[in-house]
């Protein structure tokens, strides 16, 4: 069967929340857009993907922004999904024309949400206003200043706004004080970089217990001492071991005992989610569910080819692949806390050798954002379909995480 591939940019509102993600069609693991037409591309995200339960998957149970031109709105594609599900983008049309306005108003009528993209501030638009749930403005080739007409014309649609092509915090403040409302683009991969600025004991604790739980062999009694330090870790351990004890009665007298009962696996996986969420301001950020992912995905493909020899880093790399956007600290600086293999710090700080090469591969995957990837997966001969179904599976695996 043939596999399309989906790249993915989150859509986050004005505390870093991620309210959707926009799903972009690609005809190979290459990420850029593939020289075919719109509707084709419309056409087969939808029949190759919905159809398979995926988009669902990769957009985490969030809004699925997807595109759709004039023919395939007339084709009726948008109501194949749960008007809960998505936002029916529109792309391709210069002006609003009749019959455009008559189509989305069909759909508004359904109860579906539709975004205008390829918005250019002219009146000439205003006449959909009243059917319209959001408008996409792309900032690199809009003023964001010149949009304050915009908002006084529809304040009385409760339109959002959301902003395309944010590449950093710092335009965050600004955008928002003009009127938008939701933000798209590299921005949260982007660190805040502050001179001098140290660790808190707190975070560097929570980077030491991540990187002693993927030590060979573990620990036990160490990783006990760590968890023993904070009052939280503690009683979500307690409480894990509680709930994999189901059936049955276990009297747990330590924490390494607690520790050694889960197992390494289990083990692995509760120190992942309790220690991401003390590094993040947010408890679970978008960057944070992406280093989930990251990490399975890594640990997925290591398990093929040529990746295998490095299989024992992959998951930790992943892993800690955004910490230095999570703790806007370079990279660098932060490694120099933790006890890593070599390894995974020249992957982390250099994207260099092996384990390097799979990170890049895994995260320009993801993001759509990278256009060596067909070289790197006919290089270490990986199969695209497998690919595509790991990047899935981790998605629903980071979803069933309840994060």
């Amino acid at each position: 069967m043939q596999i399309s591939y989906i790249a993915r940019q989150a859509i986050l509102d004005r505390n870093n929340q991620t309210v959707g993600y926009e799903l972009l069609f690609r005809d190979s693991p290459e990420n850029k857009f593939p020289e075919i037409d719109q509707d084709i591309a419309s056409s087969k995200l939808i029949i190759q993907n919905h159809f398979q339960g995926d988009i669902q998957s990769v957009s985490l149970g969030k809004l699925a922004f997807i595109n759709f031109t004039e023919k395939c709105l007339i084709n009726k594609y948008p109501l194949m999904f749960d008007k809960a599900s998505i936002v029916i983008e529109l792309v391709g049309h210069k002006s609003a024309t009749e019959r455009l306005l008559k189509i989305v108003k069909f759909y508004h009528d359904k109860g579906y949400k539709v975004a205008l993209s390829e918005y250019d501030l002219d009146e000439k638009w205003d006449v959909l206003f009243p059917y319209l749930a959001m408008i996409k403005i792309d900032i690199e080739v809009t003023n964001a200043k010149r949009i304050r007409s915009v908002v006084h014309r529809i304040k009385p649609f409760d339109i959002k706004l959301i902003a395309e092509k944010v590449e950093t915090n710092y335009q965050l403040q600004s955008l928002a004080e003009v009127g938008f409302d939701y933000y798209q683009g590299f921005f949260y991969h982007e660190p805040e970089i502050i001179e001098g600025q140290t660790l808190a004991p707190i975070k560097s604790q929570m980077l030491h217990l991540i990187s002693e739980t993927f030590n060979k062999p573990l620990d036990f009694d160490h990783i006990a001492e760590i968890i023993g330090h904070d009052v939280n870790l503690t009683v979500g351990l307690l409480k894990l071991v509680n709930n994999v004890a189901t059936g049955t009665r276990v009297e747990i007298t330590s924490l390494k005992q607690a520790a050694a009962y889960l197992g390494e696996d289990k083990l692995k996986q509760f120190v992942t989610i309790l220690a991401l969420s003390k590094l993040t301001t947010n408890k679970f950020s978008e960057v944070s569910k992406q280093s989930l992912i990251t990490a399975k995905l890594m640990a997925a493909l290591a398990t093929e080819s040529a990746f295998i020899e490095i299989s024992d880093f992959a998951f930790i790399t992943g892993l800690l692949s955004a910490i230095e956007v999570i703790l806007s600290m370079p990279m660098d600086e932060i490694v120099k806390t933790m006890p890593l293999a070599k390894p995974i710090e020249d992957a982390l700080v250099n994207h260099s050798g092996l384990l390097g090469e799979l990170l890049d591969l895994t995260t320009n995957y993801i993001t759509g954002n990278g256009e060596n990837i067909k070289q790197l997966t006919e290089l270490y001969g990986l199969d695209a379909d497998f690919i595509h179904k790991e990047f899935v599976n981790a998605s629903n695996w980071c979803k069933s995480l309840g994060i």
